[in-house]
């Protein structure tokens, strides 16, 4: 078994960003005050900002393919690494205890929006960002598949789904990929990515935020989109976390595929009104095509946490709900 260090991912999750006010406001502050005849109602930008930008919801893409979850369901997963009590709630409790807590958020789900039906999930970090650089130097643990086949046979007794989540540290999605085709080629199986120890300049995971540019996630993309065709499954998830500008890079090059079903996660902690700040700058305001939101169970990370009810609020209405 693999020696579990965890150390970046056991840590305080990110912090979720407050947006100013972007200069391009003012300027149209200043355009629409010179131009407007005493007769002319007060323009309000930013009221007419969020016109256009709910306008780009829902994204116009590919028609969903039979067998697509989205946006039909609602994914609503649990997080975290079962070796590891610190990653979320996943690996915090007992099996049994774990699954229990999570048939509650699917009832909770259901009874707030039954016109989506919530779908559970496991949400297991297979590629785990390191303190220590390892043999290969590429600061990253990987699971064992007999640890993965645990996984997979607890998601089995809910009928749920499970992503396994890359950590790539100095190694990069090419190299963590191919290894996981097995896993990934399961009907049931889905993908996940953070960009957050993804060090593409050789800096040690945790000094900084890191990052993937829209090459990276087409190239994930074209990989599940490859086994979805040579095995005939249904559309895969994948889910893109994402809590600063710098995470996701060139996102209006990421290419659209009927074989794929990308979810946006804002995975950002705070107060309801911070992460909802940064749901608008970088979930909402940059659309790729579906949007995720993270709930955090500890009161230091979400205090207080934001209700199912003003999730529900939000606009685009988050389709896939991760608990850490």
């Amino acid at each position: 078994m693999i020696p579990l260090l965890l150390a970046f991912a056991a840590a305080e999750p990110r912090m979720a960003l407050q947006q100013s006010r972007p200069d391009s406001t003012r300027r149209d502050t200043a355009r629409a005050g010179a131009s407007k005849s005493p007769r002319q109602p007060t323009e309000n930008p930013a009221a007419r900002r969020d016109s256009i930008v709910n306008a780009m919801w829902p994204v116009k893409g590919p028609e969903p393919r039979p067998g697509s979850i989205l946006p039909h369901k609602r994914v609503i997963a649990f997080y975290g690494n079962i070796l590891n009590t610190r990653m979320g709630v996943l690996g915090e409790y007992e099996p049994d205890e774990m699954l229990r807590r999570l048939d509650a958020e699917i009832t909770a789900w259901n009874a707030a929006d039954p016109t989506t039906p919530a779908q559970p999930a496991l949400h297991f970090i297979a590629v785990v960002a390191q303190a220590s650089a390892g043999k290969d130097g590429k600061y990253r643990a990987r699971m064992d598949s007999a640890v993965i086949e645990k996984v997979a046979a607890l998601a089995k007794r809910r009928d749920a789904l499970v992503f396994l989540d890359l950590q790539v540290g100095l190694s990069t999605l090419r190299e963590e990929l191919p290894r996981l085709a097995g896993f990934l080629s399961r009907p049931n199986f889905h993908l996940g990515i953070d960009p957050e120890f993804s060090m593409k300049d050789g800096t040690r995971p945790g000094k900084k935020v890191g990052t993937f540019d829209a090459a990276d996630v087409n190239y994930a993309a074209e990989f599940l989109a490859d086994l979805v065709t040579k095995h005939n499954l249904p559309p895969k998830i994948f889910v893109i976390h994402r809590f600063t500008q710098r995470g996701l890079t060139n996102y209006k090059q990421i290419r659209l595929d009927p074989r794929v079903q990308f979810v946006i996660h804002m995975d950002g902690f705070g107060a309801p009104e911070l992460k909802k700040g940064t749901y608008r700058a970088f979930i909402k305001a940059e659309p790729v095509q579906f949007a995720g939101w993270k709930q955090f169970y500890k009161p230091r990370n979400d205090n207080p946490r934001t209700t199912i009810a003003e999730l529900l609020k939000l606009w685009p209405r988050p389709i896939y709900i991760q608990y850490q």
